[in-house]
């Protein structure tokens, strides 16, 4: 998939740790409740904190051999949760994508190949996780942020006991 930079997008991005996770989707798809669920899941300790960079509109633009995703200005700090309404949130205002969640991917498969697990947004290559319809991408994306060779887990496939992949390490949030 090849997307153009420097272009608002209809997205949304969360800041974990030092890089961003960006968040595409349909309309309705779940990614203001991904970004949400990702910052609470920062609060729990359950992944490096979190923080929004936004919701629903993104601009995207390429610095130093990076995607960077910021905020629309008019919607910077705001996020939409669902029956409550729009809310002011702490955001960043600016992050380096990391990973690109992509819900209600029409490629998306319990046993992915590899060549769908990466996309390439203005000449970038990024780790992707595509997201089948019905299925909640929480759990696959924490489970990418600890337990890949990028996550800060340790916990990699070299360190598994079968040797064919990674395995999640029972003290995983306290890492």
């Amino acid at each position: 998939m090849t997307d153009s930079a420097d272009a608002s997008i209809h997205a949304s991005a969360v800041k974990v740790g030092h890089r961003a996770i960006l968040i595409r989707g349909p309309s309705g798809a779940g990614k203001s409740r991904l970004a949400f669920d990702l910052i609470l899941a920062g609060r729990a300790a359950q992944i490096p904190p979190a923080i929004l960079v936004g919701d629903d509109r993104l601009y995207l633009d390429v610095r130093d051999g990076q995607l960077i995703a910021r905020p629309a200005p008019e919607l910077a700090g705001l996020i939409e949760i669902r029956g409550l309404g729009i809310r002011c949130c702490e955001s960043a205002s600016e992050a380096p994508v990391g990973l690109v969640v992509d819900l209600q991917a029409s490629d998306a498969e319990r046993l992915p190949p590899p060549g769908s697990l990466s996309t390439r947004i203005a000449s970038i290559v990024i780790p992707r996780i595509p997201v089948a319809a019905g299925f909640s991408p929480l759990p696959m994306v924490i489970a990418a942020l600890t337990t890949t060779e990028s996550s800060l887990s340790g916990n990699h496939s070299g360190h598994c006991w079968k040797g064919i992949g990674n395995h999640i390490h029972r003290t995983i949030a306290t890492e």
